[in-house]
């Protein structure tokens, strides 16, 4: 590689996968370069072919079937010619790979030291164990485990889910590359680890000269991590350049619409209820009162809800939000009984219902109802889609097959779906189409109150704009209360009436949505808030203003 030669050159790129129909192109002719210690975003939706490209640059295709073509060139290797030898001294070596998930990236019987020091003792041949395993540790010590020594000996659930994350990192960075390709490597945390994730990138470019490619869905993460961007629809590039640029004058009509669909966390829900006049549906639906909840026994007991006291009132959203660990999935899972309290009191329609036995709980089942973050996990795959919204129905008795049948077609329709899919199987839906139906399914016994537990996570920025509008059309048309708990605090504040913010098992500030976000009172929130990705300059301005104001 000659000093000027890019670090990155992809011309034609074209990768399809073999399918049923013919083979499938998940990128198609796609070019692009990155200079030495440049980095370069690739945002799109889902299925746009992002994550595949990145893939062909560590030639991560090769034993799927793939068929691929064109022209990947790394530091000045062939990455498509190279034979596998010369492939792995690309991987690890040259390039390194952090990829969205790392419990599906480490392996789980293995301490994350070993696994660290195994890579680079396969990369580095002359490098003793020992030598790798000190490599490890220093690794890990430079990406911000604390205790690196003694910490390199845990395994990876031993680690919070941004320090597995940064043990994915280390890993990356054993070898010493001059690329780290990240695929997602934020979308499943919270904001503040998110923040210090992003920070660690930045901070490891400006140190060593590496490049990086971060691959994202999250627009906001895109404009504050790289200096180029690259939009990706159907496997093509629809408009790359200067990420300035393209952010604040995007020149192709889709690159309008994902910024549209992006949450302002400076931006006030639109037609929110005004509560507190004393109309028949302002009336409390659920009381919470000194709800606790702990895991374990005796001094290995663990409190993750302390003593929390809240409302829900009828057709209202109450938000919560907090850091992972912060008790907010347990308290959801309490409100509608699918966790037995351990303490406290939990009240609907005033009715005590937080001691009750799953006999007596039976009639208020229909009532309260959850959506949870993972439809891949909360959905039977051996059963299609129409028998899993069928589930309440049957449970509850009340209707023959015939009439199931077309109520659960009525729900497909009522969320977006094609009611002939009936007889289809989660697997041939895509994300947001599958919370689509793990929705339908909570609608189906006609809830009065729905948990969303992470809702839209996991989903690029179009398609979590749709499930919120759906979430915002049913409440208004079936009188829905909501309590929508999510680590994403833009989404949160385009939904939420009310907010909840939880640190520790605990509430540590409650208020109308706006007025919490606008006026923060607590540090605890003012910093959450303080982490969140923002896309424009100017609102980076105002968010600096707003702290000082804070601060004085």
């Amino acid at each position: 590689m000659t000093p000027t030669e890019p670090l990155v050159q992809v011309s034609g790129l074209s990768v399809a996968f073999p399918g049923a129909e013919g083979p499938v192109r998940a990128v198609d002719g796609l070019s692009f370069t990155l200079a030495p210690g440049g980095a370069l975003g690739i945002v799109g939706e889902s299925g746009s072919g992002k994550s595949t490209a990145a893939y062909a640059l560590l030639g991560l295709h090769r034993g799927t079937g793939a068929e691929v073509s064109g022209t990947v060139r790394v530091a000045g290797h062939d990455v498509l010619g190279a034979d596998d030898a010369a492939l792995r001294r690309v991987r690890g070596g040259v390039a390194a790979m952090v990829f969205q998930d790392p419990l599906s990236a480490l392996d789980p019987y293995q301490a994350v030291g070993d696994q660290i020091a195994e890579v680079h003792h396969v990369h580095r041949r002359g490098a003793s164990r020992r030598a790798a395993r000190a490599r490890a540790t220093e690794v890990l010590d430079r990406v911000g485990i604390p205790d690196a020594a003694r910490r390199a000996r845990s395994r990876p659930h031993e680690f919070s889910g941004g320090m597995r994350q940064r043990a994915l990192i280390a890993m990356a960075l054993a070898c010493e590359p001059r690329l780290l390709v990240a695929d997602e490597p934020t979308t499943a945390l919270d904001v503040t680890v998110q923040a210090q994730i992003l920070d660690l990138l930045r901070d490891l470019r400006a140190e060593t000269g590496l490049g990086l490619i971060l691959v994202t869905h999250d627009l906001g993460v895109a404009a504050g991590s790289v200096e180029e961007l690259l939009v990706m629809k159907d496997g093509r590039a629809v408009e790359q350049g200067p990420v300035r640029g393209v952010l604040d004058a995007p020149a192709e009509p889709y690159t309008r619409d994902l910024l549209a669909a992006v949450p302002r966390i400076n931006v006030r829900r639109s037609g929110g209820r005004a509560l507190g006049g004393g109309a028949a549906d302002d009336a409390v639906l659920l009381e919470a009162t000194g709800l606790r909840r702990e895991f374990g026994h005796g001094k290995r007991a663990v409190t993750a809800v302390d003593g929390i006291s809240l409302t829900v009132r009828a057709g209202e959203t109450v938000g919560i939000v907090g850091e992972s660990g912060s008790g907010k999935t347990t308290l959801g899972r309490m409100l509608v009984r699918l966790l037995e309290p351990t303490g406290g009191a939990l009240r609907y329609r005033g009715r005590d219902i937080g001691a009750l036995n799953d006999r007596a709980l039976r009639p208020f089942r229909s009532e309260l109802q959850m959506v949870f973050q993972d439809p891949v996990s909360s959905l039977n795959p051996r059963r299609s889609i129409g028998e899993s919204i069928a589930d309440p129905l049957r449970a509850a008795g009340k209707l023959g097959d015939a009439q199931i049948a077309a109520r659960v077609r009525e729900l497909l329709e009522r969320v977006g779906l094609d009611p002939g899919a009936y007889h289809r199987y989660p697997h041939e839906f895509s994300g947001g189409q599958r919370q689509r139906v793990g929705i339908a399914r909570a609608l189906a016994p006609e809830p009065r109150l729905i948990v969303c537990d992470e809702p839209v996570s996991a989903l690029d920025v179009t398609t979590q704009a749709q499930v919120v509008r759906l979430l915002g059309e049913l409440q208004r048309d079936l009188g829905l209360a909501l309590v929508f708990i999510a680590h994403d605090l833009a989404v949160v504040r385009q939904v939420s009436d009310r907010l909840v913010v939880m640190r520790g098992g605990r509430i540590v500030e409650e208020g109308d949505a706006d007025t919490v976000y606008e006026r923060p009172a607590h540090p605890y929130t003012q910093g959450l808030l303080a982490a969140v990705p923002l896309l424009e300059q100017a609102e980076r301005g105002e968010q600096r203003g707003q702290e000082a104001e804070a601060a004085a």
